[in-house]
């Protein structure tokens, strides 16, 4: 995409001009911004990632308005409303990690929330029935969390599975409860991608 005088990146920072100080994102900010450049294909996030993720706090904070006061028979409403609503069995909070592994819907609704990031279910599909991005995402998911030098603990110090483990259900396979077993699930993530690649090239 061609650059224009108006590009952010060929202006003054207008902070600077004013002889104001800069100021940083937020641990939250950068993880939010990593996750955009993710789902645009870039390995790290650009100016204007950055930029996109300070626009969203300064519209948050300016967004928010102070409650008026409570006054006379407003307080009192206030309060009868109070009292009805612990008499009022609220709502269980919907379950965000599902007890057999992974995440449920509500749980990547709250995450995207957090983080900005828009996760989806894991592919349990045969691989017969699998597009090649269904390939790409799980090779790629197999290898990142069974294929690294050191795994974390696949049990527990009663014999269950870690959360860790559990994962491999939420990807249609078996939870492992040794390495020997992790291992075999990152090898089937590796010939994935590599079945990934070959019809990437042929296409």
């Amino acid at each position: 995409m061609a650059t224009t005088a108006g590009a952010p990146w060929k202006r003054p920072n207008p902070r600077k001009r004013a002889g104001k100080k800069s100021k940083h994102l937020t641990s939250a900010q950068k993880s939010a911004a990593k996750a955009r450049a993710r789902r645009a294909g870039r390995s790290y996030p650009n100016l204007v990632d950055n930029m996109r993720m300070a626009s969203k706090a300064s519209k948050k904070k300016t967004s928010r308005k102070r409650p008026a006061k409570k006054t006379g028979h407003k307080r009192a409403a206030g309060n009868t409303a109070k009292k009805a609503s612990k008499k009022t069995k609220r709502p269980a909070k919907a379950r965000e990690k599902d007890p057999k592994g992974g995440l449920t819907a509500a749980g990547r609704s709250a995450f995207a929330r957090k983080q900005g990031s828009h996760l989806k279910p894991g592919v349990t599909k045969k691989l017969s029935e699998m597009t090649p991005q269904d390939m790409r995402r799980k090779g790629s998911w197999a290898v990142r969390f069974y294929g690294r030098k050191k795994l974390p603990p696949l049990v527990d110090g009663q014999g269950r599975p870690t959360r860790h483990a559990l994962s491999a259900h939420a990807w249609g396979e078996p939870v492992p409860r040794t390495v020997a077993a992790a291992r075999r699930i990152a090898a089937k993530g590796e010939r994935l991608l590599r079945r990934y690649q070959r019809i990437k090239r042929q296409a």
